[in-house]
């Protein structure tokens, strides 16, 4: 099989966002291809279970930012949590995900550490593999918390543009550009599975910017990637400039493509279906399957949190009402790849790069 990835100068993946479907249909087959013969005919599923909607940060794309006054807060208890863990368990899922927002403080460390220890006894096996995404933490936060059982950290860096991320992000230092990739550098000191991803479409983003999104996360070598069309929130000052970005079918074309040309960039990584794909196209997700993603996240958050967990409007909140598993399923085996919500996923980048390095001698 030609490798059309070597091939792909910036320039080229810009033009290739752009171009029209036909031309882009040989890059959509090569990237499933490449899925295939790198990464394998599995879609691995992981239980998103969203914890908390409070937080430090006044993001101004994100409905949850600290300063929407109109946002129902909610904070799950350690019980509501470790239900919903093994509510997943049950169903089958050996792999979750622990999301909210960001807090830092001591209290919060300590109970992630506890939340990840009684997780971790929930079955003889050491209970599900745990991927968090809890925002910008110091380094001995993050050693913490993968000594205590998590294996995976998605930290998105929105956009790799100095200049974009400016212009959604409050000028101060605890919003800085260089603090989310301090962050980022940490996570892999601290030897997680690596995750980042961008939003595709916000206002004044270009081919080019997103082109070098790609390359981004080329350079950092990440292990696995979320990313999205950026869905507007009306209670965030972004909405202003909602009459700069592409509508929304142009925004998930984009995002699409973005999946696709990554997944020959990166081979090997785990590239998630995301939720706001399906936020614009109930069948975004296995779209997103059929160009090269191998990760979905169903929502097993309790039902009555679901809509308060707002980062943008229109979220879909219907997944995982009982009897839908199944469904999801067999949504994803219709893509032809393998539904394995019992295999914890480990992304093949990481298996080999830990493999790839020097032994530790005393």
């Amino acid at each position: 099989m030609k490798d059309l990835g070597h091939e792909l100068t910036d320039a080229r993946l810009a033009e290739l966002l752009e171009c029209d479907d036909n031309d882009f249909a040989p890059y959509a087959a090569a990237a499933r291809r490449t899925l295939a013969s790198h990464a394998g005919s599995k879609c691995y599923l992981r239980a998103l279970i969203e914890m908390g909607n409070v937080c430090a940060k006044d993001c101004l794309y994100c409905g949850i930012r600290r300063s929407n006054r109109h946002a129902v807060r909610y904070m799950l208890d350690d019980d509501a949590i470790i239900s919903a863990v093994r509510a997943s368990l049950a169903a089958g899922y050996r792999s979750i995900v622990l999301q909210g927002g960001e807090q830092c403080s001591d209290s919060f460390t300590l109970r992630i550490e506890r939340l990840l220890d009684k997780i971790s006894r929930l079955s003889p096996d050491g209970g599900p593999a745990v991927t968090l995404s809890l925002g910008e933490q110091s380094l001995s936060t993050y050693l913490r918390w993968r000594q205590a059982g998590a294996r995976r950290y998605l930290l998105r860096i929105e956009s790799s543009s100095r200049h974009l991320y400016s212009r959604i992000h409050p000028a101060d230092p605890l919003h800085s550009f260089d603090r989310r990739l301090e962050a980022l550098m940490s996570l892999r000191e601290a030897d997680y599975q690596v995750g980042t991803g961008v939003m595709i479409g916000l206002p004044g983003q270009t081919a080019a910017h997103l082109a070098a999104d790609i390359r981004f996360m080329q350079r950092m070598d990440i292990d696995m990637c979320g990313m999205g069309p950026y869905m507007e929130h009306r209670h965030t000052p972004l909405y202003s400039l909602r009459a700069a970005i592409p509508p929304p079918a142009e925004r998930l074309r984009l995002s699409l493509r973005m999946v696709a040309l990554l997944r020959l960039v990166m081979p090997d990584i785990n590239i998630a279906a995301t939720t706001a794909m399906q936020a614009i196209d109930p069948n975004a997700r296995e779209e997103a399957l059929r160009m090269g993603a191998n990760v979905i996240m169903p929502n097993m958050t309790p039902q009555q949190a679901k809509a308060d967990y707002a980062l943008y409007e229109n979220k879909p909140l219907d997944e995982n009402l009982p009897g839908t598993t199944l469904s999801l399923c067999d949504r994803i085996c219709s893509t032809g790849l393998v539904a394995a919500p019992q295999d914890d996923g480990t992304s093949r980048h990481y298996s080999k790069r830990k493999a790839s390095q020097p032994p530790v001698t005393g």
